[in-house]
């Protein structure tokens, strides 16, 4: 009894001096920091469901230079998340590949992380659930650009060959008298992908992809500006008909693949895919 008591006080004294402590000084684990990355947010998903989701991806999906607990913080708008990152407020943004390339191109103090697993996401339209003629158009339209080429050589012009020593130039849209007119909202929150000129003149890809449309469908297309988290009110509400949207990661079978499809929402076929990326400060 004696002896089982004397092995349990030494288990005792070790846990509480720490394993390898020298001279029978206590020592003490170091906290582990929590890492908060910013996301543009999930319209259907909350800010505590997406962590939700995301942790269970665990460490298969965490980037480079993140700690073992990692916070996912919602921005609706691209320019508070990178104003938050600037500020320390957070420690890396989760973006694209495309977009995370061109902000780098653009700021020296800017890297890029990757992670431990390349999970991509789909990009595409959402309209109103019952407007199934325009959703039907839109696949058509995006159907006959991928078998022709079209989205390819549209991906190397204005993503893969972008000149990143200047301004990407607007993309004009042809007016057609007397057609229909979509109104589709652009956020301009995923340069170049969505992206809006100083000036206020939509440019990059998904204006050009826009452009495109309008002439295979014989319509013409109005662009509205709004903030990310606007983007199922502004449709709800039909102050547009068409929003971007993109498709949570297709390769995790983790994560519902409606995480960010609210009610009444329909989406097209997607014509875009990207790898996420994270950016974090040298």
């Amino acid at each position: 009894m004696t002896k089982k008591l004397f092995a349990l006080l030494a288990m005792l004294c070790l846990l509480m001096t720490g394993c390898g402590s020298q001279g029978g000084e206590q020592t003490s684990k170091p906290d582990k920091k929590q890492t908060t990355i910013g996301v543009i947010s999930h319209l259907n998903a909350s800010e505590e469901a997406y962590n939700n989701l995301m942790s269970k991806l665990e460490k298969s999906y965490r980037p480079s230079k993140a700690n073992l607990t990692v916070n996912f913080k919602y921005f609706n708008r691209m320019n508070d998340m990178l104003a938050a990152l600037e500020a320390g407020q957070i420690d890396m943004m989760s973006t694209y590949n495309c977009v995370a390339n061109y902000m780098v191109k653009r700021n020296d103090g800017l890297e890029m992380l990757t992670s431990e697993r390349k999970l991509h996401d789909s990009f595409c339209f959402a309209v109103r659930e019952d407007d199934k003629t325009l959703l039907d158009e839109l696949n058509r339209a995006i159907k006959e650009m991928s078998t022709d080429d079209t989205l390819s050589k549209l991906t190397k012009q204005y993503i893969t060959d972008l000149n990143f020593d200047a301004e990407p130039p607007a993309v004009p849209i042809t007016h057609i008298d007397g057609a229909d007119t979509i109104k589709v909202a652009v956020t301009g929150d995923l340069p170049p992908f969505d992206l809006i000129l100083a000036d206020g003149k939509p440019a990059g890809f998904s204006t050009a992809v826009l452009a495109e449309i309008s002439r295979r469908l014989g319509k013409n297309i109005e662009l509205v500006n709004v903030d990310s988290g606007a983007r199922a009110t502004i449709l709800s509400s039909k102050g547009a008909d068409v929003v971007f949207w993109v498709s949570v990661p297709k390769d995790s079978n983790l994560i519902p693949a409606d995480v960010d499809k609210p009610a009444g929402v329909a989406i097209s076929d997607p014509y875009f895919s990207d790898e996420i990326i994270h950016v974090a400060k040298k």
